[in-house]
């Protein structure tokens, strides 16, 4: 299993590089899709009615690596299950698309046989991340009017998972 790097390595919104080869077996990311780290995106009683709805969204754009958006999804899916039971429903609205790409050098004694350099240089893929633009909604909360302050504490601590600058709005 490869380290996670820092997520600033990956954050900014640039249009990610794509290969383009005469070889056309080159021309897609080898390795495939990595694996999905989201284990759910609706939680809770989706068919019922609810009259309340908060959403999560973000005040800049960028991307967000999987392992964020599960970990927030987490956090607030326990708050919310530990006192509501189900009935609320909560759903993560982004999907990790972008495939996040690394190219491994090895380094050390006979790092020389191990690795390539920068021959065939396109990377592995490491992980998956949502690109968000600005003021897209990350998580959407529907639940009764009596449990309006517990959503919007588990909404607020589901923004302190992620890298960017959130904010919580009542509809």
């Amino acid at each position: 299993m490869v380290r996670l790097r820092k997520f600033a390595a990956y954050q900014n919104l640039k249009r990610p590089y794509t290969r383009i080869s005469k070889y056309t077996k080159k021309n897609f990311v080898r390795g495939g899709f990595p694996a999905l780290k989201i284990i759910k995106f609706d939680m809770g009683t989706p068919q019922k009615t609810y009259d309340t709805t908060i959403i999560l969204t973000t005040q800049e754009a960028m991307n967000i690596r999987q392992n964020a958006l599960e970990s927030a999804r987490m956090t607030s899916n326990r708050l919310l299950e530990k006192t509501l039971g189900k009935e609320y429903h909560l759903r993560v609205k982004v999907y990790p698309f972008h495939v996040l790409r690394e190219n491994a050098l090895a380094s050390g004694a006979g790092a020389d046989r191990l690795s390539t350099g920068m021959k065939l240089a396109y990377g592995k893929p490491v992980g998956s991340a949502a690109r968000v633009r600005e003021k897209q909604t990350l998580i959407e909360l529907r639940l009764n009017k009596a449990n309006l302050k517990l959503g919007r504490e588990a909404l607020t601590r589901a923004a302190k998972k992620l890298p960017c600058a959130c904010k919580v709005v009542a509809l």
